[in-house]
């Protein structure tokens, strides 16, 4: 992917999933991320990095592409790590309450905070559409209209202390389902 084109606007996601210890499920969960739904490799998205930590058992996938192009990719991913990552039987010293954990959508270029958190929300409410169980918290510009950051909803979760997802209230979706677990959008 190119960035010297004129009026490229462009955003990246860190996709935190819970899983590292299955370097094949990590790599296949970024893969998704680049394909069209023709299964054509998509040339405006770009995986930057993969970092993966084994005794926490997090990856983090970080995910460019156009804005426009994002949020198809990111959705992608999410529905291959899904399927992949089951909470159920997760383990690791991370205290993760999804099997995708985080969406953080950040700009990079000719793009604001607000037109990232719009695509985070879409992509929160296409999650919850596409995959049964899934519910989802909002974060940032995508937490409409209270904005709050991060470190204010995993508190308000007790995302350090909870493994118990049966008390918790999503922003989106049904009641946290075990096998996916909460995803913060």
């Amino acid at each position: 992917m190119s960035s010297c084109r004129v009026g490229l606007r462009l955003a990246a996601c860190l996709l935190n999933i819970s899983e590292a210890r299955k370097k094949y499920v990590v790599e296949n969960i970024a893969k998704a991320a680049l394909l069209e739904r023709n299964g054509q490799r998509h040339p405006e998205v770009s995986v930057l990095n993969i970092f993966s930590d084994p005794e926490y058992n997090r990856s983090v996938i970080t995910i460019a592409a156009s804005i426009d192009e994002l949020g198809n990719s990111v959705l992608a991913a999410c529905l291959e790590a899904f399927q992949s990552i089951d909470m159920e039987i997760q383990e690791g010293i991370h205290p993760c309450l999804g099997a995708v954990d985080l969406i953080p959508i950040y700009p990079l270029s000719g793009v604001g905070v607000e037109e990232c958190g719009a695509v985070a929300r879409s992509l929160a409410e296409n999650l919850i559409r596409s995959v049964p169980g899934c519910s989802v918290f909002l974060f940032g510009e995508a937490d409409l209209p209270e904005k709050r950051p991060l470190v204010q909803r995993r508190k308000q979760l007790g995302w350090f202390t909870r493994r118990d997802f049966s008390s918790l209230t999503p922003d989106l979706g049904p009641a946290p389902a075990r096998r996916c677990g909460l995803t913060g959008g």
